[in-house]
């Protein structure tokens, strides 16, 4: 009877009030991979931002590193954060977030007002080793603080001038010596600054001159390929007031808590973008979701997605969720109907902008959620881990959240109007930077089908391969592809040797490095152009060609490019006077069907590590063969 009770109160239980339960038990650090969901609960309620940062303070109790010493492939983030003001209260917060991602904090702070000292110093928390963020937290305290009394527009001009500037060249010396991303935002303009000016023309020029100061931040962060600029601006639309008047007077607090909640939210958002843990498929449902109403109960003449008051607000999401979509994120159904009727809407129907073509899948039946996600990330050969699922059902949200807790779920409810923010309100889509392949990559999985019709319509693989026509070029990457390299060594995940993240300064400076050699590994078919598939990264070490990495899309696994690459490889290392060429393994939960790759090309093990770590060797004595089937350009020099 006992039993029961307990168990009936925990049901009971919050998940703030479950998350102190395990603090006090001291098993926070044991039962870390609970925490996100536990966390995922609180990002939904309408406290949401306030109850993430209790949970955070809980959180900052527990040491990193005990965290990451229980669980395999838990990494902490190291991150330092200076600023003008106090900013404290933004660890809890960032704790929180980045546990919402599974990925526990080490976080430095640095004393009050020492933002400028900390950027020119490179012996700074900022510029020590491993360190992925280093958050410096500006306000527009610090330009008032700085003019005479009294002042003028002119002074204040001159004062935001010059502090860009300062900006650039700190921002420019952190690219060269920082080891991570270097993060600033844009200054609010406050009333209690503006309305020091008796003058309407002068607010005015004043505002004018405060908004080409934040322009002209944002645009830095397109010179300094190290620097993001988060804008405040939204954040602080949302918020309401940036900071409370009288801690800022008393304590040199010039960011609320409510502001620091919301960034450190963006904050984590960027690095879990830096770290390639992007998402890239977009699920939803279709009833009460993309359209009012049921199709089964009230028929294709029974919902609506423009013409009708609650209309209006599903045709605003449908053009949300198509302007993801043209963005590289995949969309797909997963819907409780027939198939039939479901296709003749998205055909046919007049009010939905999201039509047929736009989804690389549509699994309209009666099978549970979680296994129609199952079956289209196999179908994509994608991983669930890179999915988002969005339904107004809770059943259905919670059946996918408990059964693949790896997918995010974003919960909508009764209210539409609603959906466009909760679709959005997580980021779940952030990269760096958006390419030429992200554009086209919707396109590039629909003609799959044709591939998979080939491939049917075959008696064999060597048929086949031979029918799709399989055209690869591996040459050196051009100025154009930087942003796709960096790219494909953050978000591959299965063909990935070593898993070493690289930012686009990181590639960049191999590229300007004679020792290194990197390519881009591109290719087509008889059915269009697949773009950059893949990047290899090798230098030389005395007479032995060291392969850094080698990464290749799932889109084109099995059609012997991986194979074709390395065959050239070799053999341009012979050619130019290498005696041999050495690669490695490192092991991680999704690359382990690449573990045989280097042996099943002639490599032999030279040594292997208890944690199951791989290093490989080739004497460049018998050489593979690039397969039959592929038609290979290989150009180390060109570009």
């Amino acid at each position: 009877m006992s039993t029961a009770v307990t168990t009936s109160t925990q049901e009971r239980q919050g998940p703030l009030d479950r998350l102190r339960a395990l603090q006090r038990a001291g098993r926070i650090a044991a039962d870390y991979p609970a925490v996100p969901a536990l966390l995922a609960e609180l990002a939904q309620s309408e406290d949401a931002y306030a109850e993430l940062a209790r949970a955070g303070r809980l959180l900052v109790k527990q040491r990193a590193e005990d965290i990451a010493a229980l669980h395999d492939g838990v990494r902490p983030a190291a991150v330092a954060v200076t600023g003008h003001g106090i900013v404290d209260a933004l660890i809890p917060s960032l704790t929180a977030e980045l546990a919402r991602h599974g990925v526990p904090l080490t976080a430095s702070v640095s004393d009050y007002d020492a933002w400028q000292r900390d950027l020119q110093d490179t012996g700074s928390d900022l510029y020590a080793p491993g360190t992925e963020l280093a958050l410096c937290l500006l306000d527009g305290q610090q330009i008032f603080d700085e003019l005479p009394l009294p002042w003028n527009v002119e002074d204040a001009t001159r004062a935001l001038t010059g502090k860009l500037q300062l900006l650039d060249r700190l921002a420019a010396q952190y690219g060269e010596h920082g080891p991570g991303t270097l993060v600033l935002n844009t200054l609010p303009l406050l009333r209690s600054h503006t309305q020091q000016l008796v003058d309407h023309r002068s607010r005015t020029e004043l505002a004018a001159a405060w908004h080409e100061f934040n322009a002209g931040l944002l645009r830095l962060a397109g010179r300094h390929p190290r620097l993001h600029v988060v804008d405040l601006g939204p954040i602080v639309a949302e918020t309401g007031p940036v900071r409370d008047t009288r801690l800022a007077a008393y304590a040199k607090v010039h960011l609320g808590e409510a502001v620091l909640a919301r960034y450190a939210r963006e904050a984590a958002h960027l690095l879990r973008a830096l770290r390639g843990r992007t998402k890239k498929v977009l699920v939803v449902d279709l009833d009460n979701t993309l359209w009012d109403g049921i199709l089964g109960d009230d028929g294709p003449d029974g919902i609506a997605a423009a013409t009708t008051y609650r209309g209006e607000a599903f045709h605003r999401f449908q053009r949300t969720v198509k302007q993801i979509g043209s963005q590289g994120v995949l969309l797909a159904v997963s819907s409780k109907n027939d198939q039939e009727p479901v296709l003749g809407v998205l055909r046919d129907h007049p009010d939905m902008v999201l039509r047929e073509d736009d989804f690389v899948r549509v699994n309209a039946n009666w099978q549970p959620k979680d296994g129609n996600l199952r079956d289209i990330a196999a179908r994509l050969n994608l991983g669930v881990d890179s999915f988002v699922f969005a339904d107004d059902s809770p059943f259905e949200c919670g059946l996918v959240a408990s059964s693949l807790p790896e997918v995010a779920v974003v919960r909508l409810d009764e209210e539409p109007a609603l959906h466009v923010e909760k679709l959005l309100a997580d980021g779940w889509f952030d990269t760096r930077e958006l390419t030429a392949e992200d554009r086209l990559r919707a396109g590039q999985y629909r003609s799959e089908a044709g591939r998979q019709d080939l491939l049917e319509s075959t008696g064999s693989m060597e048929e086949y391969l031979a029918a799709l026509d399989v055209r690869v070029e591996v040459s050196g990457v051009r100025d154009v592809e930087l942003a796709r390299v960096a790219q494909i060594t953050l978000r591959t995940n299965q063909f990935n040797l070593t898993t070493e993240r690289l930012q686009q300064a990181d590639v960049r400076a191999r590229l300007d490095d004679g020792a290194h050699l990197v390519l881009a590994v591109r290719s087509r078919d008889r059915f269009g152009d697949n773009g950059v598939v893949g990047a290899l990264f090798a230098r030389r070490e005395g007479t032995a060609l060291v392969v850094d990495n080698l990464l290749l899309s799932c889109r084109v696994f099995a059609r012997g490019i991986e194979q074709g690459t390395v065959a050239t490889l070799l053999a341009h290392a012979r050619a130019t006077g290498a005696t041999e060429v050495r690669a490695s393994y490192r092991p991680t939960p999704k690359n382990h069907k690449v573990r045989d790759f280097w042996p099943s090309l002639g490599f032999r093990t030279a040594h292997e590590s208890p944690e199951g770590a791989l290093d490989f060797v080739h004497d460049l004595a018998e050489l593979p063969e690039v397969p039959g089937h592929l038609g290979l350009t290989f150009d180390p020099a060109g570009a």
